[in-house]
């Protein structure tokens, strides 16, 4: 297959791209070429610009089996690509996000059928857009849309927390860390290599058009014992103070935002479908061995221990207020 990324070297999409060429996908990639912290295989064919300037690349005389943009947040986006890739990709995947859920879910494990509306957070509204346009794009004139809900992905980089290495400071320190309601809300955390096991197999796949796939992990976790996992792998014990979410709201609206529009609510996945399609899909990388590939990334250069110090006041303010005595 011939397949294009927009994008390619993020988070999610680094382990797609990997496991792409390794599977023998002849994969062109499309991006300013301004990431050096996951570069490339030198397998990929690279194609240098901005999507968003499309006098800065030439697609002429390309088509592809399958083009997935890594990187369109909102319509605007969405429907240039549909006016760009229209007749020239055989499948065009929209990478949509698990916060478009019902939030917070009115029963779960959460399913594909499962309603869209977030409130909360603009993100995931901008997000649900995109799908209603895909949707109807798709129903009007056949535009041959696959629509991906990841949920939580992360890799080496990624500290699961609001202000990354900063929590993990604090636990170095021996302080404390504040941790949204009282700790005990389900969450669940997928290796970005886990991920894309489940992604590749639906590229060129002619049962993913015009359908709707959430990939996630099957290991579901505690905020509380998230905050463990990521103490141990430092060679600590976490000191957890429990602050409500409205609370941190009120106080920080951006961390808010993901609190009340994601995090704050229990998330627990079903991913039967995707096995319809992909039936040896298994995540195989529990996050008290993701805990310590992302502890021993931050260790290897200390220049990356970027502590927010806005934040890092913020929680000694929370913990003054909340912890108990």
């Amino acid at each position: 297959m011939k397949v294009l990324f927009i994008g390619g070297s993020g988070i999610i999409s680094s382990a797609c791209t990997a496991l792409a060429v390794q599977r023998g996908i002849d994969l062109y990639v499309l991006n300013r070429g301004t990431s050096a912290t996951r570069p490339l295989p030198s397998e990929v064919t690279v194609l240098r610009g901005d999507i968003r300037d499309p006098s800065s690349f030439d697609l002429a005389g390309h088509t592809f089996d399958a083009v997935v943009d890594w990187v369109a947040f909102t319509p605007a986006h969405v429907q240039a690509d549909i006016e760009l890739f229209r007749g020239r990709t055989g499948q065009y995947v929209f990478i949509s996000s698990a916060s478009a859920y019902q939030t917070p879910p009115a029963r779960l494990p959460v399913v594909e059928s499962s309603p869209l509306r977030n409130p909360f957070w603009q993100y995931s509204r901008d997000k649900i857009a995109c799908e209603d346009l895909l949707v109807r794009s798709y129903r009007d004139s056949g535009f041959p849309a696959t629509i991906v809900r990841p949920s939580h992905t992360y890799d080496r980089t990624l500290v699961p927390f609001d202000g990354g290495w900063t929590a993990l400071a604090r636990m170095r320190q021996g302080r404390e860390v504040v941790i949204h309601g009282d700790g005990t809300s389900l969450w669940t955390l997928t290796h970005h290599t886990d991920f894309a096991k489940g992604f590749v197999p639906l590229l060129g796949h002619p049962r993913a058009i015009g359908d709707v796939f959430q990939i996630t992990s099957d290991d579901v976790l505690t905020w509380n014992q998230i905050a463990e996992h990521m103490a141990a792998a430092l060679g600590v014990t976490a000191d957890l103070v429990h602050v409500p979410s409205d609370a941190i709201a009120a106080a920080d609206p951006e961390w808010g935002a993901g609190l009340l529009g994601d995090k704050a609510h229990s998330m627990v996945f079903d991913n039967s479908k995707l096995r319809t399609l992909v039936p040896d899909y298994v995540a195989t990388v529990p996050f008290h061995v993701g805990a310590r590939e992302i502890v021993s990334w931050f260790d290897e250069d200390p220049s990356r221990q970027i502590v927010d110090d806005r934040l890092d006041k913020l929680m000694d303010d929370l913990v003054a207020r909340y912890r108990v005595q």
